[in-house]
């Protein structure tokens, strides 16, 4: 379900309750923060690290004018699963910059290629920056691509059901694949199916 104004916090009340907000959150990502393989993580998004990530957008940018507040709405509530999907940030991760250019270089089409699978049904392959901003040239890929994991009825049905969840990349360049994941991950993210 979209976020609304109504749902988020005042600034004055963000900045009184942020500690507290933000230990939430952050404990509630560890469950959503998939590594696959050593230099690429799919960040799980749900209402829950939007809302957070509308919260410091807004403490940021000192936003606080009704028009300000349904730009940053606009802009971020189509990462939050509708239920029939996930929803993921993905990050190539490189601690080295030369190396992270090296990299990206070889890496274009990585977003293509991430899927995420529930047992017993074929890959889902990403839909990938539906936000319309060109994320990749002939020369190189960027570092950060949103993607969306569209699921059939079964494949939701299975997934809430107890099937085992795993996700991986098919890029010659860099191929690799999570094992299922744990069920503390795997809940998280039956949580965001209806």
């Amino acid at each position: 379900m979209p976020l609304a104004r109504a749902d988020l916090y005042s600034l004055e009340d963000y900045y009184a309750m942020r500690g507290d907000y933000r230990k939430k959150v952050m404990a509630h990502k560890k469950n959503r923060n998939l590594p696959v393989g050593p230099n690429a993580t799919l960040y799980f998004e749900d209402r829950l690290t939007i809302q957070y990530q509308i919260q410091e957008m807004l403490r940021i940018e000192k936003i606080f004018d009704a028009e300000g507040i349904e730009e940053e709405l606009e802009t971020y509530n189509p990462l939050i699963p509708d239920g029939r999907n996930w929803k993921a940030t993905f990050m190539i991760e490189f601690d080295d910059e030369s190396e992270r250019r090296k990299k990206l270089a070889e890496f274009i089409g990585i977003e293509k290629t991430t899927w995420v699978q529930v047992a017993g049904h074929e890959k889902v392959f990403a839909i990938c920056n539906e936000d319309l901003v060109e994320r990749e040239t002939e020369e190189k890929t960027s570092s950060v691509h949103f993607m969306r994991f569209e699921l059939t009825e079964e494949m939701c049905k299975d997934a809430k059901s107890g099937s085992a969840i795993s996700a991986g990349i098919d890029l010659p360049a860099y191929n690799h694949a999570s094992d299922p994941m744990p069920s503390n991950f795997a809940d998280s993210l039956r949580a965001d199916l209806s």
